[in-house]
């Protein structure tokens, strides 16, 4: 075959395969097209500033779930006879400390709905805030909650005040507790709001209980950023 022969067909193929592959970019460019710009954002990672709606999932130190933003999860687990509580998602904004002590998230309970708060506490947000950097759409991360117990003693007095009797009551009992973040809360007729939290029974004698009020480790899913 002649040296033109040969160009000709060498011009011939490349052109096909040139066209093949134009013809493939425009198939990808009109599929991203169509998913808008979530195949840009969901490359984004979380920055500073940035405001983020999370799933969370709190378990006691035993790996069972407390309370739950994860609708398939918390009908798993509620099918299976367990007691946890379901909540609304998270939102965060990135890296910023919480103002108040106590941030309430909407839980729901088969006997008021939606009509409650939990309480977490602004130490609890904070480490989420800032935990979060740099994760990205989907991602997955346990964040672990630092600093002091949250433990408080309660007396048999103090039980049987609060309708618990000491009797019934056992190491290792999660109960659902008031909170508030206003000190006029512990006066008499008090209207200040009070929050659910739960508290596990982690002692126990003769003249009360110990309850430990700290969630050491909250998992998180990030299922938007700014909105995208």
């Amino acid at each position: 075959m002649g040296t033109k022969k040969q160009a000709e067909k060498s011009r011939k193929m490349w052109t096909k395969v040139i066209a093949i592959i134009a013809g493939v970019f425009f198939v990808v460019v009109m599929v991203l097209a169509g998913m808008g710009s979530t195949w840009l954002t969901s490359l984004a990672s979380i920055k500073p500033g940035d405001v983020v709606v999370l799933d969370y999932t709190i378990k006691d130190p035993q790996g069972q779930v407390l309370i739950t933003s994860n609708q398939q999860q918390y009908q798993t687990l509620t099918a299976a006879g367990d007691s946890v509580l379901y909540s609304k998602q998270l939102t965060v904004t990135a890296n910023q400390s919480y103002p108040s002590a106590v941030y309430p998230v909407q839980i729901y309970t088969t006997q008021t709905g939606w009509g409650n708060n939990y309480a977490l506490f602004a130490s609890e947000y904070n480490a989420i805030s800032s935990g979060i950097l740099g994760m990205k759409k989907n991602d997955q991360k346990t964040i672990t909650i630092t600093g002091t117990p949250m433990t408080q003693f309660w007396s048999a007095d103090q039980l049987m005040h609060n309708n618990l009797n000491i009797t019934s009551v056992q190491v290792g009992d999660i109960i659902p507790l008031g909170v508030s973040d206003n000190p006029a809360a512990a006066e008499p007729n008090s209207t200040a709001l009070y929050y659910i939290r739960l508290g596990e029974i982690t002692d126990k004698s003769s003249d009360g209980v110990t309850f430990d009020f700290s969630h050491p480790a909250i998992q998180v899913t990030v299922v938007t950023i700014n909105g995208n």
